[in-house]
Parts: structure tokens; C-alpha cells; sequence
């Protein structure tokens, strides 16, 4: 057995992340790990992750530190590591002399092939409304001027369309949301305090912006009777025995949108990637918004529609747990098809939650209260418990038609619990 010294990787990560930022070092030079022992973590837009080590041996190097940016395929660590070294006999150097030989040999008869048009000389000069100065400076930074909208007159694009446009593209590339601000010394007028946002927080910032910018959100807003559901939930937590999790209203709530999703299918889709054709799922994935001192994560609830209240209020703890102990896997949080966002034991009336693509529709759960209604029929004032509830939708794929009977639909399902006598 002979030492070396291994490079220690950023593997793949998972599907749509490419990096992430280091959060936590968990080892040092000089320290002896084995193969698979936790050596960083690591905190992405998704989820925060422990990542392994490829060998056992002795920590030679330590190329990263705490809030770097990392990619797939950067070496992280240098590794001592025992390995055994195979020596190579005079037929495999003759082969793999060989081999090089017959992939050298083509590459040097490989005629140079014609360079394809740049971008700025495919740009159409009759659809362009720019003044000369614009489309020069385009061409020198191969932007295409018909990807960009013109807010000058008639529709001229101007230099600050042009500059608007390079910080959108910065800001994407850097995974951050764009700053209309202007640098300013905030300091002149008293004290600050300048505080890094977390890699979650400016992901999120980027998504929401993109989310609220290219998607047309109607928002709807309604009220709910849940003086019969809050008596049934007390009734359920009576007994809370054994290891039992106390049941609260997300459950009924997250059963009572399947049952809609399941008969008002298109709030259960997406747009797929050319936008000319909406993919319906028939499975229901319920994504639920929980706040963490890093930020908002939506872990995923999957297949609602098969699982028991009691089932639901046991994933939904731990998953709650996981996500404020930043142990979620990106896994935890995909594959969702309608989101709730819960406001209910925080406060507010109502609000407009933004869209989580790439879903069509989003419910907002505000503070519930006791209030007094009057019944017509009755002639006399009720004492009921009225949640207010919000559903933002994608108008590319919803009507306001379709999303006052979902909202209806949902309060209905709500205060006559319907969804729990099909699931008896």
C-alpha cells in the first residue's frame, strides 16, 4: 500500500443546483478522516447539505473557507490516502501508446471548420428602433437588441434599456435578485448596520422577482367558516397518547385543496418549457412555506391525497424541524404542485402570496377570528370563526371565473369537512 495525495471534489449536487455556499468546515489540516465522515457543509438555494469524504487518510490541504461560492468539480480538499498502485505491464504502455497514436491521427487531419455567425451579425437591423450609439455598444457586448423591450419613444431602446438589460443578466448569473437602488451612503444620516444575506434569502429574492415579473398574478380573496373544523380539531387532540403529533388546521386545509385539485385540474399543472402546451399532474404535491432564521424554504408533502390527517401532521412536524435545523435534502423540496403559504398564527387579514414556479397557483392563509354574522334567514346575529384566505394564479392559464369557484369550492369543502367523509 503506497500514500498519495487525492483531490477531494464538489460532487453533483442534484438536478438545478450548481453550486452552492460553504456554511460550515467540519475538518482541518492535520485531521485523519475516514471515507464517508461529514468535511463541510454546504448551504444552496434549496437546502442545506453535508457533504462527504471520497477517502479515508490525512487532511493535506484546505482550499475553501466559510461563505465561499463552490461549484461542481472545484477540489475542495488535498488527501492523503492509502491506495494500492497497479504497475503497468510492457503490453498495457504498448496499448495505451497505441491508443493515443489512433486519437492523435484524426485530430491533426481535422480540417478547421468555419466559424458560425456571432450573435450581434445575426441581429435583424429592420426590427431594431435604436439610436446608433446603442446598437455599437451591443455589438461589442454580442447582446441581440430584439431580447430587449424599449421604453423610449415609440418604442426606442435606449441606453438604460441596454444597461437594465446587462444587470439583469448579472444579477441572474450571480444568482441574486436585481437592486433598483442606487449606491448610497446610508451612513450620513445615522447609524447602520450592514448584515450579508443569506445564499437562501438572495435566491429567494431572485426567484420571487423573476416569479412576480414574468407571470401575471390576479390574486382572489375570500373567507372561510371553520367554526365546525376547529371543533372537529379539538375533538382529534383530546387524546394525545403515545407519540401522537398534535393535529393543526394545515392538514384539513392541504385535504381540502387535493380534493378541489383533483375535479379543477388546471390548478394542478404547469407550463412547459415553450409555453405552448400545459402539462396536468395527477398526482398532488403539496408544497408548504416555512419561515427559518436563514429564510423561506417550501419542503414538498407528496401524495396528500393518500395519507391520513394524522399522517400529514406527523410529516408536516418533522419536515418543519428539518427545515429550521437546515437539514433538508434538495430532494425534500421537489416536485410540488400547489403551494400554501400559512400566515394563520402570525397575523394579517389577507395578503397576495407570490407563485412558486414552476406552479400556476398559490394559497395564502391569513389569522382567523370570531366575529358576529347575520343571518337573513335566521334574522339574528351568529358567533362564527372566519379564516381569510388568498389564492394568487398564473392569468396565462386561469380566468377569474375558474378562480372565484376554486376559492368558493375551497370554503365550501372547509366548513362542511366533505374531504374527511370521503376519506373515512
Amino acid at each position: 500500500m503506497l500514500k498519495t495525495l487525492k483531490d477531494i471534489i464538489l460532487p453533483d449536487l442534484g438536478e438545478g443546483i450548481d453550486g452552492a455556499e460553504v456554511s460550515e468546515i467540519s475538518i482541518s489540516i492535520g485531521d485523519t478522516v475516514k471515507e464517508g465522515d461529514t468535511i463541510v457543509v454546504l448551504e444552496s438555494d434549496k437546502a442545506s447539505m453535508e457533504i462527504p469524504s471520497d477517502y479515508g487518510g490525512q487532511i493535506k490541504e484546505v482550499l475553501i473557507a466559510s461563505g465561499d461560492e463552490v461549484h461542481i468539480g472545484q477540489v475542495l480538499f488535498k488527501i492523503e490516502s492509502e491506495d494500492s498502485v497497479k504497475k503497468e505491464s510492457k503490453t498495457d504502455i504498448v496499448s495505451k501508446e497505441n491508443v493515443e497514436d489512433e486519437v492523435e491521427k484524426p485530430a491533426q487531419s481535422t480540417k478547421k471548420m468555419a466559424t458560425p455567425p456571432t450573435l450581434s451579425q445575426q441581429i435583424s437591423n429592420d426590427k431594431i428602433f435604436a439610436s446608433p450609439g446603442v446598437r455599437r455598444l451591443a455589438r461589442e457586448l454580442e447582446i441581440n437588441l430584439l431580447h430587449i423591450s424599449g421604453t423610449g419613444d415609440k418604442g426606442r431602446i435606449t441606453k438604460d434599456d441596454l444597461n437594465n438589460h446587462i444587470k439583469s443578466r448579472i444579477a441572474n448569473q450571480r444568482g441574486t435578485a436585481i437592486s433598483i437602488n442606487k449606491e448610497t451612503d446610508f451612513s450620513k444620516w445615522g447609524e447602520v448596520e450592514e448584515i450579508k444575506l443569506s445564499k437562501i434569502k438572495k435566491i429567494t429574492g431572485q426567484r420571487l422577482q423573476q416569479a412576480w415579473q414574468s407571470i401575471p398574478h390576479v390574486t382572489q380573496f375570500e373567507r372561510a367558516d371553520i367554526t365546525k373544523l376547529d371543533q372537529t380539531r379539538k375533538v382529534m387532540n383530546k387524546d394525545l397518547s403515545g407519540n401522537k403529533t398534535k393535529v393543526t388546521f394545515l392538514p384539513f386545509l392541504m385535504k381540502a385543496a387535493v380534493q378541489i385539485l383533483n375535479t379543477m385540474t388546471d390548478f394542478n399543472s404547469s407550463l412547459n418549457h415553450s409555453a405552448e402546451t400545459l402539462i396536468v399532474k395527477k398526482y398532488f404535491n403539496i408544497g408548504i412555506a416555512v419561515d427559518t432564521p436563514t429564510g423561506l424554504l417550501v419542503p414538498v408533502i407528496r401524495n396528500v391525497d393518500k395519507k391520513s390527517i394524522d399522517d400529514l401532521s406527523l410529516e408536516l412536524s418533522e419536515l418543519s424541524k428539518k427545515a429550521r435545523s437546515k437539514k433538508l435534502k434538495p430532494e425534500d423540496m421537489a416536485g410540488g404542485t400547489f403551494t400554501i403559504s400559512s400566515l394563520g398564527g402570525i397575523g394579517g387579514t389577507y395578503f397576495t402570496p407570490i407563485i412558486n414556479p414552476p406552479e400556476v397557483a398559490i394559497l395564502g392563509i391569513s389569522k382567523s377570528r370570531w366575529e358576529k354574522i347575520y343571518n337573513h334567514k335566521k334574522q339574528a346575529s351568529l358567533v362564527k370563526y372566519l379564516m381569510p384566505f388568498s389564492l394568487s394564479y398564473d392569468h396565462r392559464i386561469i380566468d377569474g371565473a375558474a378562480a372565484a369557484k376554486f376559492t368558493g369550492s375551497f370554503a365550501n369543502a372547509i366548513e362542511n369537512l366533505s374531504f374527511l367523509e370521503k376519506n373515512k
